[in-house]
């Protein structure tokens, strides 16, 4: 039987618009990173593997979004989600840290970026999107 935190998650998770999922997408990718990172640091490789194959997972589950039909930037977007899955898959043989902080460098600024566009749509603030018709969403996803 789900607990009433799952509930609660699973509730929101199917709610939210596609905007709001992107950045709660975002937001467990940079939890997992952080993790890893963690645990490589204490030497615990079994939270890191796990923690590494999830951020892969997130990643993947990005990329699959990507509409490159609507959005112009989107080929960019996946060359950089396909160049930190490979780094992140080199780090789960290698642990070499350094990997997964440059994954972070990398992800944080768009994390950040996602959440601002995201409270832009929801506060109503006009976007410009570069190829997209009016009735995409500015995150283009699926």
């Amino acid at each position: 039987m789900p607990t009433a935190a799952q509930t609660y998650r699973d509730n929101a998770i199917l709610s939210a618009s596609p905007s709001r999922l992107l950045t709660m997408l975002y937001d467990r990718l940079l939890l997992d990173l952080n993790c890893a990172k963690d645990a490589l640091d204490a030497d615990d490789i079994a939270v890191a593997d796990y923690r590494l194959t999830h951020a892969v997972d997130i990643l993947t589950a990005l990329a699959g979004s990507l509409r490159l039909d609507v959005w112009n930037a989107a080929e960019s977007l996946l060359g950089l989600y396909i160049y930190v899955s490979n780094a992140l898959i080199h780090c789960r043989v290698t642990r070499d840290v350094a990997l997964v902080i440059e994954a972070i460098a990398l992800l944080e600024p768009l994390r950040q970026a996602w959440h601002q566009a995201a409270d832009s749509l929801s506060s109503g603030t006009s976007w410009e999107t570069d190829g997209a018709d009016e009735n995409s969403e500015v995150v283009a996803i699926a």
